[in-house]
C-alpha cells in the first residue's frame, strides 16, 4: 500500500510521497492535514455525528523527521464533541488540529435561499483502492493530469482519489476531505506566475462525508492584500456539494516552485504549498 507515513512504536515517519514542494526536509500539507485528522478521528463518537468543522494551523514548517501526536475531547455533549491535536516534533508543537462533530439530525421546516452549485465532474472515475493521480481542470479546458496547464488566470477545479495517510491502514472518508482541503490554495492561487501563498491555515466544513473514493474541490474565490491571501473553495463529490473548504496564507513570492516538475515526480498527490 502506498502511504504517506509509516507508524512505528508510537511515531510517524514521512516517506517519500509527503515531501513538501517548498523544500525537500518538510512535510507537504496534505499529509500534515490528513496525519492529524487521523489523530482526531481516534476521539470520533460512534454513530451519528458529523466532523462539520476541521481546522488545522500551520505555524511552523513539519519536518521529514519522528512525529508523535497529542490529542483530547474538549467538550463532549448529546449534540456536540471537540477533539484537540497537536503534532510535535523535538518537543515543540509544529502544527495543531481541532474538530468539531455535530449530531445528525432531521432538518428543519421551510425554505431558504441555496446558491447553484456547477461544479464539474470528470467522466473518468476514480477509484484505485491504493489511490489515482489527480485530475486538474483550468477554466473551460478538459480534465487533465498536467500540472503545467494550471499556469492560467481561470478559475480551476481538482479531482482526487487519495492515498493511504498511515501504512497498513485504509485511508477513511473524513481523512480523504483533510488531505484535499489543504489544495484549496492550489485551486484558488494559482495564476500565471504560479503560486505566491503558502498557507497559514485550512479549514474544512462539512454537512456530511463524502461517497466513495473521490474528492474535489472547486474555486469560489480569491482575496487578497498587503501580501496575505484569503481562498475559499467549494469540496464536493460526485452527489453534489459536502461544504466549504479555507485557506488564508502568507505571501512567498520568492520562492516560486515549478509545480509541474515536482508533481511528475509524484505517484498520487497533487504538489502542496504549506
Amino acid at each position: 500500500m502506498v502511504a504517506m507515513f509509516d507508524a512505528v512504536e508510537g511515531r510517524y515517519h514521512a516517506t517519500e510521497l509527503s515531501v513538501s514542494a517548498w523544500a525537500r526536509n518538510q512535510v507537504a500539507g496534505p499529509g500534515v492535514c490528513g496525519l492529524l485528522a487521523r489523530e482526531l478521528e481516534t476521539h470520533a463518537p460512534e454513530h451519528g455525528f458529523v466532523p462539520a468543522r476541521f481546522t488545522v494551523d500551520l505555524f511552523r514548517p513539519v519536518l521529514t523527521e519522528p512525529i508523535t501526536l497529542h490529542s483530547q475531547v474538549i467538550r463532549d455533549g448529546n449534540r456536540v464533541r471537540v477533539v484537540d491535536a497537536s503534532l510535535v516534533q523535538g518537543d515543540q508543537v509544529r502544527a495543531r488540529a481541532s474538530v468539531m462533530y455535530l449530531a445528525a439530525s432531521e432538518q428543519p421546516p421551510g425554505q431558504v435561499w441555496q446558491a447553484e452549485h456547477t461544479a464539474p465532474v470528470p467522466a473518468n472515475v476514480l477509484d484505485g483502492p491504493e489511490g489515482d493521480p489527480p485530475l486538474f481542470k483550468s477554466g473551460d479546458m478538459d480534465w487533465t493530469g498536467d500540472f503545467g496547464s494550471g499556469q492560467n488566470s481561470e478559475r480551476k477545479s481538482v479531482w482526487h482519489n487519495v492515498p493511504a495517510i498511515v501504512q497498513g491502514e485504509p485511508v477513511t472518508p473524513f481523512q480523504r476531505t483533510a488531505f484535499v482541503g489543504d489544495a484549496t490554495s492550489l485551486v484558488c492561487n494559482w495564476g500565471t506566475e504560479g503560486v505566491g501563498y503558502i498557507n497559514s491555515d485550512v479549514t474544512v466544513t462539512l454537512s456530511r462525508l463524502p461517497h466513495g473514493h473521490e474528492v474535489g474541490l472547486h474555486a469560489v474565490n480569491h482575496v487578497a492584500s498587503a501580501g496575505i491571501v484569503v481562498a475559499t473553495a467549494t469540496m464536493y463529490d460526485r452527489l453534489g456539494p459536502l461544504g466549504t473548504t479555507v485557506v488564508t496564507g502568507v505571501s512567498n513570492a520568492r520562492r516560486q516552485v515549478d509545480l509541474a516538475a515536482f508533481a511528475s515526480e509524484r505517484s498520487f498527490s497533487a504538489p502542496s504549498l504549506s
